[in-house]
This record gives structure tokens, C-alpha cells and sequence, in this order.
């Protein structure tokens, strides 16, 4: 399989993909697209974009179309999606140890998921390519000087000054090469032997010993061990757990950037945005009319929509029309984002109002955006156990309404940050202050994302 990536089409590529599907890929810049930078120097825009158009591929169309197989299995209640990374990406976090522990962690919940739950888990990164975050204001004040809002490396930098937050297209492709460099680290390691199932105790290492989760992970990786080496006794094929699969995921925020990485696909002369295997639409841009869903509708990628607690039947029905009109299972993900204090009431409603209609679509919990408070001492945080009230309440919401809780899609690191209070650690308000070190939205440490992964297990142990 090869992918086009001569941004000039030719007669014959345009035949082969039609059209209207390529005058298509340009219709969103009609539709003033909301959450884009503003840069100044449009020369110097132009000339990053022309380099973006004329770089590989970070991923490839076959990729993708896994990914697709592998959701439509979590949405028959099959398999199990399991996306974890980053709020917003850093460049500065582009560290082989810091990718590695991101890695190691999204394993590790797998494993426990896997054994608990007893079936595949879909494991998606929300890396190599997490590096924009939508804004609810454009500009910040700070003693009387206001400058632009921080959007992610991609867009600007973290510090209060004038020239770190101006917009700059250069980060477009700097975000490109780090997130090439990332996809290679995490293909070795999940393809070269890391990630090998019978290794399941290695994957503990480097995490602190004293953590309430390394012991209770200890024990479940010694009943893996003792499976795998009944099934050793009984002559099993072990290449199977050699590697794993792991895809790469975003917020497809920056419309620039994802159309330069998009290409036509020369097997099925298909548009495929290649930034990325799978691509989701926030909660702030999710308008039917709007130009993040009216790009997303043009490329073959498997793809996400938030749906925070305003969301209604008629708006899901709507997106699955435009988005799929098709049907097709893996394609459409809706991802809900209710807060705990609201997801018994909105979830189970909006699931009645769709009934039936739309059995194809995979649907998956994410428990951190809509539970975000601000601590005493002033931190942006969520508590452990509002995250895991929302997860309780998503899967009750679809056991009564006899769909499938497909899956998992949460912001975590594989360092022990400080950023997310309580849970068995017991962090509270103070103790924010020891590592708190995201710059955008609060993380699960390692531990607390361990202990999730044990909760959802009985989750899903119950829905069998």
C-alpha cells in the first residue's frame, strides 16, 4: 500500500477519487472555522504548509482501516477501547522516558482490562500528534497585560510574553517531526518486543514500588504468568503476544494542518487524513454545520465526536447522518463527556432518544472533562472520585438502555504527578502542589490510572 503525497493531483488520481470528494476538502474554509490561530505572516504560512503537503505519511490509509475494524468490534461488545495520553502534548515532553512510561501505562491498564474483563482491548494514544487545545477565551490578562491564550505547542508557547505567545506556523512542522519521532519510539516498542504479554511484570519498572496499584498489578501479572505458562504446557502459539497494536489519536483542531496531512489513498482512491489513525471533534466544534465536521465527513479515517451533557438525540442522529452516512460500523465513536453529577440524568436520555438507530456506533466514556473544579489553593484539578462516579454511570446508563459501553478515552501520564486528587494515594488539596506539572488539563498519575483499570475490569466483568 503507497499513499500519494504530491499535493498537486493528477488527471488520473482525480478520476480515481472523484471529483466532488476533492473540491470537497477545501468546503470548510467557507464555514468560518472556529478555534484556528491567527497568524500574522502568511507567506511564512504558506511555505510551512507546502512542506507539510510534500512530507510522508506519519500513518498509513491500511492502519486506519484496522483501527476501523477494531472499534466496530467494541461497538458489538467484542473488544474494548482503551485511549489514554496527554491533555496537550509538549514538545518539551518528547522524551524517550516520559514516552516510554505513557506507553508502559496504557499496557498496563490493557493487561488488567484484558485479564479482568476477558476480551482484546483497542489500545489508542492520545499522542504523536495531541499538541493543539481549544480555548474558551482568545486572549489571557495577567497584572493588566493581555496577550493570547496558550493553545498547545502547536499553535504558541507557555510563556507570558509577547513573542512566545504569538502564533507561529513554524511549530506546524515542528509538531510534525516530533510526532514522526514519537510514532517510530512507540512502534519500537510495541512491535520489538516491549510490549511482549509474557513480559508483563517488566512493564512495572520504573514506577514507585511504594504505590498502592504496583502491588495489586503484581498480582494480577503473576495469574497472567501462570495462564501463559499453562497454555506453554499445552503446546500454545505464543506469536500472538509477542507485539500489540497500538494507534495513534488527536483532536483534529488545526484545519490547515490536518488538510495538508491528508492524502488520496492509491488503493482506493479514498481521502485519508495521515496526521493521525484516529481523529475526534471536540465539544466546542461539533456543529453540524460547521467546518470540523464538514472536513472529518471527507476523510476515511476512523473518527470521535464529544458529546458533552447538552447534547440531544436529534444532535447524534444528525452527526451519525452527516459523518456516516453510511452506517459503518467503526467508522463513528460518540464520546460522552457528561460530569459525574450529570451523567445519570443525560446519558440515559439522550440514549432513549436514539434507540435503536444507531447500533453501528461504538460508544466510549470520557470521565475527565466534564468534572474539572478549581482546587482551595488554586489549581485546576478533578477528583478521583468524580471521574470514577461518571464511568459507573456510563456503564449503568447503557446496561438499561441494553447498548454497549464500548470504551475508555482519558488524560493521563505514566509520571507520578500530582495533578488529580484523591483516590489510594489519598492526594488532597496540598498535596497538588508537590508535582503538578501539566500546563493545560489535570492528569491520572501512574497509580491512580491502574486503579481505574481495576474498577472498569469488574465493569466489564459484570456486563458479560
Amino acid at each position: 500500500m503507497s499513499l500519494h503525497t504530491d499535493p498537486v493531483l493528477s488527471n488520473r488520481e482525480i478520476a480515481a477519487a472523484g471529483h466532488d470528494n476533492l473540491r470537497g476538502l477545501d468546503d470548510w474554509r467557507e464555514m468560518d472555522p472556529k478555534q484556528q490561530p491567527t497568524y500574522l505572516d502568511s507567506a511564512a504560512l504558506d511555505e510551512v504548509l507546502t512542506d507539510l503537503r510534500n512530507s510522508p505519511p506519519l500513518v498509513f490509509a491500511g492502519e486506519a482501516d484496522v483501527l476501523k475494524q477494531r472499534i466496530a468490534a467494541a461497538s458489538r461488545g467484542e473488544a474494548f477501547v482503551l485511549a489514554g495520553g496527554d491533555c496537550a502534548e509538549s514538545f518539551d515532553g518528547a522524551q524517550a522516558d516520559k514516552i516510554r512510561a505513557r506507553v508502559q501505562t496504557v499496557l498496563q491498564m490493557a493487561a488488567v482490562l484484558t485479564y479482568g474483563g476477558s476480551m482484546p482491548v483497542v489500545k489508542i494514544g492520545r499522542m504523536a500528534g495531541q499538541f493543539a487545545k481549544p480555548r474558551s477565551a482568545d486572549m489571557e490578562t495577567r497584572d493588566g497585560v493581555t496577550l493570547p491564550s496558550f493553545r498547545g505547542d502547536i499553535v504558541n508557547g507557555y510563556e507570558f510574553t509577547e513573542e512566545s505567545r504569538r502564533h507561529d506556523p513554524e511549530r506546524l512542522l515542528k509538531a510534525y517531526h516530533i510526532s514522526a519521532s514519537t510514532l517510530n519510539l512507540i512502534r519500537a516498542f510495541t512491535q520489538g518486543g516491549f510490549a511482549d504479554l509474557r513480559f508483563v511484570h517488566d512493564w512495572n519498572r520504573g514506577f514507585l514500588a511504594s504505590n498502592p496499584g504496583y502491588q495489586r498489578y503484581e498480582q494480577t501479572a503473576a495469574e497472567i504468568d501462570r495462564a501463559i505458562r499453562f497454555m506453554d504446557a499445552c503446546g500454545a502459539d505464543f506469536d500472538a503476544l509477542k507485539t500489540t497494536e497500538f494507534y495513534a489519536a488527536h483532536e483534529a483542531l488545526l484545519l490547515e494542518y490536518e488538510r495538508a496531512l491528508t492524502r488520496i489513498d492509491s488503493r482506493t482512491g479514498e481521502a485519508y487524513d495521515v496526521s493521525g489513525h484516529f481523529l475526534w471533534i471536540g465539544e466546542r466544534t461539533r456543529e453540524i454545520d460547521g467546518a470540523h465536521v464538514d472536513f472529518l465527513s471527507k476523510v476515511r479515517n476512523p473518527i470521535g465526536v464529544k458529546l458533552g451533557p447538552t447534547a440531544t438525540a436529534d444532535d447524534a442522529l444528525a452527526l451519525a447522518e452527516k459523518l456516516d452516512p453510511d452506517a459503518e460500523p467503526g467508522r463513528l465513536t460518540f464520546v460522552t463527556r457528561m460530569g459525574a453529577g450529570q451523567i445519570g440524568e443525560s446519558l440515559p436520555a439522550l440514549l432513549s432518544g436514539i434507540g435503536d438507530r444507531l447500533p453501528h456506533v461504538t460508544w466510549v466514556c470520557d470521565p475527565m472533562h466534564g468534572n474539572t473544579i478549581t482546587s482551595n489553593t488554586g489549581y485546576k484539578t478533578r477528583r478521583f472520585e468524580d471521574v470514577m462516579a461518571e464511568v459507573e454511570g456510563f456503564f449503568n446508563a447503557h446496561r438499561d438502555a441494553g447498548t454497549i459501553p464500548g470504551g475508555l478515552h482519558i488524560e493521563l501520564t505514566g509520571d507520578d504527578v500530582t495533578e488529580i486528587m484523591g483516590g489510594a494515594t489519598e492526594i488532597d488539596d496540598e498535596g497538588l502542589r508537590r508535582r503538578y506539572e501539566t500546563l493545560v488539563d489535570p492528569r491520572l498519575n501512574h497509580d491512580q490510572s491502574l486503579e481505574m483499570a481495576f474498577q472498569v475490569a469488574e465493569y466489564l466483568t459484570r456486563r458479560q
